[in-house]
């Protein structure tokens, strides 16, 4: 398997630059694997997940390995992982279903980038385990009730998490291809919650202060076409601070190098490159000498904050550098072209008409725009 060329943006980020960031990641990883937001942190699937993506992309493929031995290693029976653990020691018992789904999005990126059948074939159980376990928590209109504790499962579902297992079930279906292990009751769900996301986001937990549900329809392939445009021109205001990145929350003087970073995949993925990297520019204020990445910026009061170099905001950077730059294969991911579409012909169990969705109703913002989990 020839390595991939580390990404590299012309005039913004070097290939030394992306290395360097790389290096931090993999400088705050554990000895099992794991790893933390930050020295001494907490671990969470998601991620942990995300940051296995980022050292892949930038050539650290043994940390990369590492990343997904430890997920091999601690998974659960029902197929979930702690909601949070620290220091071996599970903190949170309670499991998310977004952070659980999500390692299939990690599998089909390692098999873009190295094109690897005996890691498909040794995570390929995971995968299904994790997935599984998301997909039995579809509640009737079509969201994925979000958590689960030791009071049973949370009723609500969230549009931003609801949006990412989106694009984890249609990663999923595309390695059970690859497998010869069809997953028909996946493609059910994946098609059911597409046209839940497209339509019914009445239905959804409203946070429609947070970011992450202003994009994520969008970023996790639910949402694209002119729907896609529409939807993010329509908040573009509310949470894009020239200059420096976009708002967490519509309310607070508060930019986030992550939410940003992600803003900048979705923008990616329907086309529009320029703001993409113009947004990409803007948050490097966040960049530290080593190369890692600080989590905020109060703009307000011109400090950091929360005060920390958070390990999964510097592998949204490098994930979005691949992305614009075409470097990996897996620079694909988030565009989704690699993966089947969703079961469209069998999405409308809902008990919908069956007209087609409109313009309108596909952006899903006309009465209550974006939100984070």
């Amino acid at each position: 398997m020839a390595a991939a060329q580390v990404p590299a943006l012309p005039g913004l980020l070097t290939e030394q630059d992306v290395r360097a960031t790389a290096a931090t990641i993999a400088a705050v990883q554990e000895g099992s694997g794991a790893i933390p937001w930050f020295p001494g942190g907490h671990v969470d699937p998601w991620d942990h997940v995300e940051c296995a993506m980022a050292l892949l992309a930038a050539g650290e493929t043994a940390a990369a390995e590492r990343a997904y031995g430890w997920l091999l290693g601690t998974q659960r029976p029902d197929g979930s992982w702690p909601l949070r653990q620290a220091g071996g020691r599970v903190e949170d018992p309670g499991a998310d279903t977004n952070m659980t789904a999500y390692v299939a999005v990690g599998v089909w990126h390692h098999w873009l980038v190295r094109n690897d059948e005996r890691f498909l074939a040794a995570a390929w159980p995971m995968v299904r385990r994790a997935l599984d376990f998301a997909v039995d928590r579809q509640l009737a209109f079509g969201g994925i009730a979000w958590a689960e504790g030791a009071g049973g499962t949370a009723g609500s579902a969230l549009l931003a998490g609801s949006s990412s297992v989106h694009h984890a079930l249609r990663c999923g279906l595309a390695v059970a291809e690859l497998v010869d292990q069809p997953q028909p009751d996946w493609e059910i769900a994946a098609g059911r919650l597409g046209h839940a996301l497209r339509v019914h986001e009445e239905l959804f937990e409203p946070k429609w202060r947070f970011a992450m549900d202003w994009y994520y329809p969008v970023l996790g392939g639910a949402v694209r076409g002119p729907a896609a445009t529409d939807r993010i021109d329509r908040r573009w205001d509310d949470f894009v601070v020239p200059g420096l990145g976009i708002r967490c929350v519509d309310d607070h003087p508060w930019v986030t190098g992550a939410e940003t970073c992600e803003l900048v995949l979705a923008l990616d993925a329907v086309g529009d490159r320029s703001r993409a990297g113009e947004l990409l520019a803007a948050m490097q204020h966040l960049r530290d000498p080593d190369g890692s990445y600080w989590t905020g910026y109060v703009f307000a009061d011109r400090v950091r904050w929360p005060v920390e170099r958070s390990t999964w905001t510097a592998a949204a950077v490098i994930l979005a550098v691949d992305a614009l730059s075409g470097s990996t294969p897996g620079s694909d991911i988030f565009r989704g072209s690699t993966l089947p579409s969703a079961a469209s012909g069998l999405m409308l169990e809902c008990g919908c008409p069956t007209a087609p969705e409109s313009a309108d109703r596909v952006a899903g913002v006309t009465a209550h725009p974006g939100q984070r989990p």
